[in-house]
């Protein structure tokens, strides 16, 4: 198990909470999930991404996507092969679980299901105030306690 300690890190920061328990849960679910089923994560523009997961053999119905609380969750289960006499199975044929901490602002789109591969778009929507925004430097002389109109807008 691998720890990381973080205090330094608290002492200089405001708002990272969260920090600490998402790289625990990184480290958790790489070593659990077995590098199964493989996936890319894309940037495709500004505010607009992608996780592809190669997911050759299963169908939309065995297929399974989540969003809750900023976790992105895709579950994939096969049925039971009756009737079939392998000599070799190399096609993997179990059921998956991958997760994805989804940032602040983040939201799923949609998801696309062609040749094996699953694709889950995703955007990025920062809400108006939390968008870069100019402070005006006041030049006057005297202190006052009331905020300007200008200021306020």
């Amino acid at each position: 198990m691998k720890t990381i300690d973080l205090t330094p890190l608290y002492r200089n920061s405001v708002g990272f909470d969260r920090f600490a328990s998402l790289l625990d849960n990184a480290f958790r679910a790489e070593s659990a999930a077995g590098g199964y089923p493989p996936y890319n994560i894309e940037s495709l523009e500004d505010n607009y991404y992608s996780i592809t997961l190669a997911v050759a053999g299963f169908t939309q119905e065995e297929l399974n996507i989540n969003v809750e609380r900023g976790v992105l969750s895709i579950r994939g289960e096969k049925g039971k092969v009756e009737g079939k006499n392998f000599l070799y199975q190399g096609i993997a044929n179990r059921t998956f679980e991958r997760k994805f901490n989804l940032a602040d602002y983040i939201e799923v789109t949609g998801a696309d299901l062609e040749n094996g591969l699953l694709t889950i778009n995703l955007l990025k929507i920062v809400p108006e105030a939390m968008k870069p925004r100019k402070v005006v430097i006041n030049t006057a002389k005297k202190n006052s306690v009331e905020p300007k109109e200008e200021m306020i807008a």
